[in-house]
């Protein structure tokens, strides 16, 4: 049996005609993209093939020798309610397909009827399954906050509750064969999470990134799809495309956000129709592997204003997982910090400094527009130039202080700052003349006005409560 993980679960074909069950297992195969299929010819071995496989779905035949399909369907409705089963009958009886759905059944189709439908209904009752065992898993994981494979996480250094969630969310979508949409600001770990959902996935392929932004049309076809020899000028030899090099396994398609209209046309049919052609060639090839795509645009924006197609958006948000910004994962930083620092200090064979109380402090008060790859930047920054045992605040000191808006300049203002017609202001005036400037400058931030000032926060607090009638 192929070791291919679409769908999660087993698909049992029952029927007493072993050509019929040939014919229905090759072009479930073929056009279905299904290959974790079981076969039984006998019907009394039916309940026990469910008792002792992983059966989700059962494709059922309703007039066979011994147990009939009708029997079959109520016992199976009966002792497994969690296996979907759909009728097929040499039959076109309306009284019995209603009988049947009446008995449980999930569809019924009749074996003359076009083989595209009956495909269609298959790929239909596979993805209901799914989203009900998803559904199933994510209400135990988020009812016990429990994670079943906390190893898969641990590179992911983290103790917020949200990215918690996040994680319980993917271990529940984690056999799933539809597409994860992951969006996110730049820098936040988008790529660490594409990394476990693979892992989790238990896919026995690779992982194969492609990195979609700035790619025209006909390099994203071939990037993907491959191409055969002399397909166009320079094709010497055939190349298998991404798809093909990621079977068995995950495609990642990176800054999806940026493909053009033109190329979202051929990914959208590539996740319809799970088929695709290479250039050059006029025979389909099936995909092989889970597609993860990941943004750090706004996508539902970007459909309502017709640069990203709804029909695309809607298909890959099926599952769409959200990672926060590290400003709103403030208990995260000195953690990061911390693991970044260690990290820095064994590359460049340094000893791991003491990090400065006040560091925490002002990093919390910090935006990180880079995220998560921003603070990893500076702490490697602040440990190359670091030379004793306490860690220098300048690095960080010298980046923030940046980020302080600049107030315009008034073109009618004298350079001169007191009057010299009027006496000089005492010290103590002088000294709240500063720490007004300093406080209009940072907009209000006491934090940012006492590093103006090269003062603690609390020595600033205290002056400005004093001021207060």
């Amino acid at each position: 049996m192929n070791n291919r993980r679409y769908p999660s679960f087993g698909v049992l074909l029952v029927d007493d005609e072993p050509s019929f069950l040939r014919s229905l297992s090759i072009a479930l195969e073929r056009r279905g993209g299904i290959n974790h299929i079981y076969r039984c010819e006998d019907s009394r071995e039916v309940m026990a093939t469910i008792a002792r496989e992983p059966i989700g779905l059962v494709l059922l035949d309703l007039t066979m020798p011994h147990l009939s399909g009708e029997t079959l369907l109520q016992q199976i409705v009966e002792e497994h309610p969690e296996v979907s089963v759909i009728i097929i009958s040499g039959l076109n009886q309306l009284e019995t397909a209603v009988k049947c759905i009446r008995l449980g059944a999930f569809d019924y189709f009749v074996k003359t009827t076009e083989e595209e439908r009956l495909i269609e209904g298959v790929r239909r009752a596979i993805q209901l399954q799914e989203m009900r065992k998803e559904s199933q898993a994510m209400r135990l994981r988020f009812l016990t906050d429990t994670l079943e494979r906390p190893e898969v996480f641990a590179e992911i250094i983290t103790q917020d509750k949200g990215m918690r969630s996040v994680f319980q969310y993917l271990e529940s979508i984690s056999t799933s064969s539809q597409p994860v949409l992951i969006m996110g600001e730049s820098g936040v770990g988008k790529e660490q999470i594409t990394h476990a959902i693979h892992t989790l996935s238990n896919c026995t392929g690779p992982l194969i990134s492609v990195n979609v932004a700035g790619l025209d049309d006909n390099v994203f076809a071939d990037t993907l799809f491959g191409h055969q020899r002399g397909a166009f000028t320079g094709a010497d030899k055939a190349r298998a495309g991404m798809i093909e090099q990621a079977a068995g396994g995950t495609l990642f398609l990176d800054e999806i956000g940026d493909l053009s209209l033109a190329s979202q046309v051929k990914l959208l049919r590539l996740l319809q129709e799970g088929e695709y052609y290479p250039l050059g060639s006029d025979r389909p090839k099936r995909i092989r592997a889970r597609v993860i795509v990941a943004t750090h645009q706004n996508l539902e924006a970007k459909q309502q204003s017709g640069e990203f197609r709804k029909d695309l958006y809607y298909r890959l948000r099926i599952h769409q997982v959200e990672i926060p910004p590290l400003r709103q994962r403030k208990g995260d930083i000195t953690l990061l910090l911390e693991y970044f620092l260690a990290e820095a200090a064994e590359e460049l064979n340094k000893t791991k400094p003491t990090i400065p109380k006040e560091l925490p402090v002002l990093l919390a008060n910090y935006a990180f527009p880079g995220n998560v790859r921003e603070l990893r930047a500076l702490a490697y920054d602040a440990m190359s130039q670091h030379r004793s045992k306490m860690l220098s605040m300048e690095v960080f000191r010298r980046v923030m202080n940046q980020d302080i808006p600049a107030t315009e300049p008034d073109p009618d203002a004298s350079t001169i700052l007191f009057n010299p017609d009027q006496p000089l202001p005492t010290l103590q005036e002088a000294g709240e003349l500063l720490i007004a400037a300093a406080m209009e400058r940072a907009q209000g931030n006491q934090s940012l006005a006492s590093r103006l000032l090269g003062i603690s926060q609390p020595a600033l607090s205290k002056r400005l409560n004093k001021k207060q009638p």
